[in-house]
């Protein structure tokens, strides 16, 4: 590359980094989830506002970045880096986070409300395919079983960094309510991110003969049981032996070599990379030290990887063309339904009543950050078309705010977010858990 190239490159990087940064802020101080300004600030300089109103200004800046020729030119091959850095750091930070958010007291209840709230939304997805109008967002791969379990993804999951952001900015974090959340959207995403690493590996493998898919799938599955249970421990015990310089003398290196080794293994088993960034974070040892690491690797990505991520999500959404209100209305509202009523029968079932039971059915309805990850992953591989893109970012979005509007509206009632909780929303915050922070 020429140093023009890389001028142009920054220019690029700035106005995303810089935007994405501003509109965050601003919606943070409106109590609107970061992540949701990031993506506006992507769709502000994107074909959807300034490529629609100021086509030769938006050209000026992007000459080559836009949702047509986004596998052509520098910039888009250097942002499409930026892009793969800020995802995999995502997901990273995300199976970071979720290492210590289990509490035996709640298992029976969580158990309750993951396999009812999760698992029945994504059967009667499965079972409702005969009549969804699956055609309107098939992508290029043409593939029906991996976008019908997209959408059943889509309908299920729960966002761990979305809701934990909300529930940290209404200081309920100490609360039973929100371990209950949690804990249930730590099973969802394990779960379903599994689910999207089959659905990858049926859309890569399209043109194959059909014992080529088969193998996918079951490399997918032994890559799941190992990464999530084998090579888990085989990273915290090498991290602490004598001859592990690296872990040694930096624990930061060692930290992203983790990454990178699950990364790699997957790339050559042609497994999700996005699956397999999450399961990397679940590897990491929770000790001080390693710790540490993961907070410098978690400041310098959110300062700068993940919300250009975001932003680019947002600049991919042509709200001009790809948009469709009847799909986004069918996912929305069905959707909705399904999840909010499947929640509520789990947490009735778990011994839930009232009001209870509405406030942990619209708070496990938050999609957020993984819901965004699912349509970027599921549009990248050709599973969905821009138009089912555009509508899973936006349910992603919609869902995310509901749920932060609700709770703040219950809590400014005064009510009790559980009948069962006796701690409030004006006591102090407890220290998060260690692994735990903060992020859209």
């Amino acid at each position: 590359m020429s140093e023009a190239q890389v001028g142009s490159f920054l220019v690029v990087l700035f106005v995303l980094l810089a935007l994405a940064h501003l509109m965050g802020y601003l919606f943070e101080r409106l109590r609107q989830p970061r992540v949701v300004g990031e993506i506006v600030a992507g769709i502000l300089v994107g074909p959807s506002l300034l490529g629609h109103l100021a086509p030769r200004v938006s050209a000026t800046i992007f000459s080559e970045l836009g949702p047509a020729t986004a596998a052509s030119g520098h910039n888009a091959q250097l942002l499409g880096m930026v892009y793969w850095l800020g995802l995999l750091l995502l997901m990273f930070v995300s199976g970071a986070e979720v290492r210590n958010l289990f509490c035996r007291e709640d298992q029976r209840q969580i158990g309750w409300l993951a396999s009812v709230g999760t698992g029945l939304p994504f059967l009667l997805v499965m079972l409702a395919s005969p009549w969804l109008p699956l055609q309107a967002l098939m992508g290029r791969a043409n593939q029906h079983l991996a976008l019908l379990l997209v959408i059943s993804i889509a309908v299920a999951v729960t966002s761990i960094p979305v809701i934990s952001r909300i529930f940290f900015d209404l200081k309920i974090l100490h609360t039973r309510f929100a371990r209950l959340v949690l804990g249930v959207a730590v099973i969802e995403d394990t779960v379903l991110w599994a689910a999207l690493a089959i659905a990858t590996a049926l859309a890569t493998s399209a043109v194959l003969p059909r014992p080529e898919i088969v193998k996918h799938i079951v490399y997918t599955v032994i890559y799941f049981g190992i990464g999530l249970s084998v090579a888990p421990v085989l990273f915290r015990r090498v991290s602490g032996v004598w001859w592990n310089l690296l872990a040694a003398s930096s624990p930061l290196g060692y930290v992203v070599l983790v990454l990178f080794t699950y990364c790699v293994v997957a790339s050559r088993l042609q497994v999700s990379l996005v699956f397999a960034a999450f399961l990397a974070g679940l590897a990491i040892p929770s000790d001080s030290t390693f710790s540490e690491a993961l907070d410098s690797i978690k400041r310098f990505s959110f300062a700068v990887f993940v919300p250009v991520y975001f932003a680019i999500v947002g600049f991919k959404l042509d709200l001009s063309k790809s948009f469709s209100l009847s799909v986004l209305a069918v996912l929305l509202l069905a959707g909705c339904a399904v999840k909010l009523l499947c929640v509520g029968a789990g947490a009735r079932l778990a011994g839930f009543r009232g009001l209870d039971i509405v406030n942990l059915a619209v708070a496990t309805n938050a999609r957020g950050g993984p819901g965004i990850v699912l349509a970027s992953v599921a549009f990248d591989t050709g599973i969905v078309n821009a138009v089912g893109y555009t509508s899973l970012v936006l349910l992603a979005v919609l869902t995310s705010q509901a749920a932060g509007t609700w709770l703040e509206y219950v809590l400014r009632k005064g009510w009790p977010l559980l009948s069962s909780d006796t701690e409030t929303a004006t006591q102090p915050a407890m220290a998060p858990a260690p692994g735990i922070r903060f992020h859209d």
